[in-house]
C-alpha cells in the first residue's frame, strides 16, 4: 500500500469549498469538466455509462451506455469527441459530444484505467507504473513514462487529470492523488484527502476515492469517488 514518506515528499492537505450531490449508482472511472459541465464515465458490466451532468443537481443531461457486459473506464474529449475506454475488453469508444451518441470503436492492446489530455496527446494509465501517450486521431502510441515516488516504481496509478503540465493522478484503494512530473514521472507532491469518504457517506469496500476534474476557466478542482453521493470542489492547503 502506498503510504508517502514526508517530508521527502511535499504532502498537501485540503479544505472542502463546496459539496455537490453525486449518482451514488455511479462507479465513477472517468471525471472531467468542459464548458461548464460535469462529464463521467462508469464501469461495471451491464452498467456503464457515459454522461454530461449538471453539476448543481448531479443529474446527467445526455448519456449512452456501452454495450453489452463492457466494463466503462477513463474518459477525455478531443475536438468534438467524447473518447473512452474499457477495462479488460480490449475496445474504445468514440462518442459525439453534442449528444454523446455513438461514432465509432478502435482497438487497445493495453488495460484501460484512467485517460486525461496533456495538450494534444492522451495520457491512459493501466494500473502499473506506466503511463502510455496516444494520438487521439489514431490511438497509435507515441511514448510512455515511469510513475516513480523516491525513485521507486509506484503501480495502480488509476484516474488522470493534466493540470497545469503536470498529470495528477489517484492511487487506487488510497486516500491518495499523486501530482506528477509529465516529463520524468515523478511524482512531486501527494495531496491527502484523507476523511473525504468518510465525510461523503460513501460505505462499501469499493467505494474508493477515484475522480479528479479541473476547470481551467474557474480554477476549480473537483474530487468524487466510486458509488459516492456528493461531489466535492475542493482547495488545497499549504504543502508541508
Amino acid at each position: 500500500m502506498f503510504v508517502p514518506d514526508q517530508p521527502a515528499v511535499p504532502v498537501c492537505g485540503y479544505e472542502i469549498v463546496h459539496s455537490y450531490p453525486h449518482d451514488p449508482s455511479s462507479f465513477t472511472e472517468g471525471l472531467l469538466f468542459h464548458n461548464g459541465h460535469l462529464y463521467e464515465g462508469t464501469g461495471m458490466e451491464g452498467r456503464s455509462k457515459v454522461a454530461r451532468i449538471n453539476l448543481a443537481t448531479g443529474k446527467a443531461i445526455a448519456q449512452s451506455k456501452y454495450p453489452g457486459n463492457q466494463f466503462g473506464e477513463g474518459i477525455v474529449i478531443w475536438k468534438n469527441q467524447l473518447i473512452s475506454l474499457t477495462w479488460k475488453d480490449g475496445i474504445g469508444h468514440r462518442w459525439r459530444l453534442s449528444d454523446l451518441k455513438p461514432l465509432g470503436t478502435f482497438r487497445f492492446s493495453a488495460e484501460g484505467w484512467g485517460m486525461t489530455m496533456l495538450g494534444q496527446r492522451i495520457v491512459a494509465s493501466d494500473g502499473s507504473p506506466t503511463l502510455r501517450f496516444y494520438d487521439p486521431a489514431t490511438m497509435t502510441q507515441t511514448g510512455s513514462v515511469q510513475v516513480t515516488y523516491q525513485g521507486k516504481l509506484l503501480a495502480r496509478v488509476n484516474e488522470l487529470e493534466a493540470i497545469n503540465g503536470e498529470i495528477w493522478a489517484n492511487v487506487w484503494m488510497t486516500d491518495f492523488i499523486v501530482r506528477i512530473d509529465s516529463a520524468t514521472g515523478a511524482i512531486r507532491h501527494v495531496v491527502d484527502l484523507k476523511g473525504l469518504r468518510e465525510t461523503a457517506g460513501a460505505t462499501g469496500i469499493d467505494s474508493v476515492l477515484n475522480g479528479i476534474a479541473w476547470d481551467a476557466k474557474g480554477r476549480r478542482l473537483f474530487v468524487t469517488g466510486k458509488n459516492w453521493p456528493k461531489l466535492f470542489e475542493i482547495k488545497l492547503k499549504a504543502c508541508a
